[in-house]
């Protein structure tokens, strides 16, 4: 064999070796010099409003999460804590704030307390459906003022979620007329809870794990939480036998990462663009597993007991009348209230006609044949 033959056998021998240690190495490991490349190697505690066992609400975070770490090649590793682990689930952007924790998942609408507006970007009651959310947030204003609304805390809120409607509430008793709602113990949360409590019931807050409980043992008479198939997960048909629809106070709900900012900065372009790019196909996965799983739960009501009910036109009247003037009144208290409230009413307006002519009423659709194959 001449030397150039000999070489060339070396080079050869070489070559295959490496290519059968890639083929045989984890994927992980393969992506260290390719996906991974740039990127700055990062550990963070991420806490969640919603347990991770809740369809949709809940499990969007773990899947986030592990297109993240995925992505990476295990660069990026966030740790998730289930509610009340390392932080109480109402206080994660305190927590975030504070550095205690460098990210969370939630639903801004908690914060409504400090911050009047942040609810505007959870839920809206009469608002958006959830891709007008998602185009405001995305191609209006709504990303924008958002940033400006949390800067001052030092966090940055990134849209990571989206579901679909909630239901009405989970009620003992059928709710025939509004006046029922005086001295009715329920819990509800955001604007809508200011909406039944001027309507005279007494509202209380309750993170979606200690709800069942306090419905089992008559500390409340009604809840609202969430879609019906993590309403099921948490057993409210167990004890409250008439759900109530359409979710008025909830057409949207939208779940944020909230990061420190000093957290944020530290992860590099790289970074940072991994994980818009992971909680924007979470968006869209969200809310697409959302929608698939309502139906089956539906179905299953009969069965259960449980009545499927609608408010009638008059109460949904009522209710529309009593939440524009919590909305005036709030944002007669609170400048970036007004402000938000104003930007998405200015995009409704706009979008309102694109909505009226473009999609098919539901009683221009053709019924739905349960005999039909699929």
């Amino acid at each position: 064999m001449s030397k150039r033959a000999a070489l060339v056998a070396v080079v050869v021998a070489l070559l295959v070796g490496v290519i059968a240690s890639l083929a045989i190495r984890p994927p992980s490991q393969r992506l260290q010099g390719t996906a991974a490349k740039g990127l700055i190697a990062a550990r963070w505690r991420l806490p969640v409003a919603f347990g991770t066992n809740l369809p949709a609400l809940g499990d969007n975070a773990v899947w986030v999460a592990d297109q993240i770490d995925r992505a990476s090649a295990g660069q990026l590793d966030f740790e998730i804590f289930e509610p009340g682990e390392v932080v109480p689930a109402f206080s994660i952007v305190d927590a975030v704030r504070d550095g205690k924790v460098q990210a969370g998942y939630t639903w801004l609408g908690y914060d409504q307390g400090k911050l009047p507006g942040s609810v505007l970007f959870g839920a809206v009651p009469f608002g958006f459906e959830p891709w007008e959310f998602a185009a405001w947030w995305y191609e209006d204003r709504g990303w924008e003022l958002a940033d400006e609304l949390y800067a001052p805390l030092g966090v940055r809120p990134i849209l990571c979620g989206l579901i679909g409607p909630e239901t009405a509430g989970w009620f003992r008793q059928p709710l025939r007329s509004l006046d029922q709602m005086v001295g009715l113990k329920i819990r509800f949360a955001g604007l809508g809870g200011k909406v039944v409590q001027r309507l005279g019931a007494s509202v209380t807050m309750l993170p979606g794990g200690e709800i069942f409980q306090a419905l089992e043992k008559g500390a409340i008479d009604a809840t609202e939480f969430s879609l019906p198939v993590v309403d099921e997960k948490l057993g409210f048909d167990r004890v409250a036998k008439y759900n109530y629809f359409p979710g008025w106070h909830q057409p949207f709900t939208a779940a944020h990462l909230v990061v420190n900012e000093s957290a944020w900065q530290s992860l590099g372009k790289a970074g940072q663009a991994l994980v818009e790019l992971a909680c924007t196909a979470g968006v869209i996965r969200n809310l697409a597993r959302a929608e698939a799983l309502q139906g089956p739960v539906l179905a299953g009501f009969d069965a259960k007991g449980v009545s499927a009910l609608s408010f009638s036109p008059e109460i949904l009247a009522e209710l529309r009348r009593v939440t524009d003037e919590v909305l005036a009144d709030e944002a007669s208290r609170d400048a970036d209230f007004s402000r938000i409230l104003a930007s998405q009413r200015a995009f409704s307006r706009v979008y309102s006609r694109w909505r009226t002519i473009a999609y098919l009423a539901v009683e221009s659709r053709p019924p739905a044949d349960p005999k039909a194959e699929r």
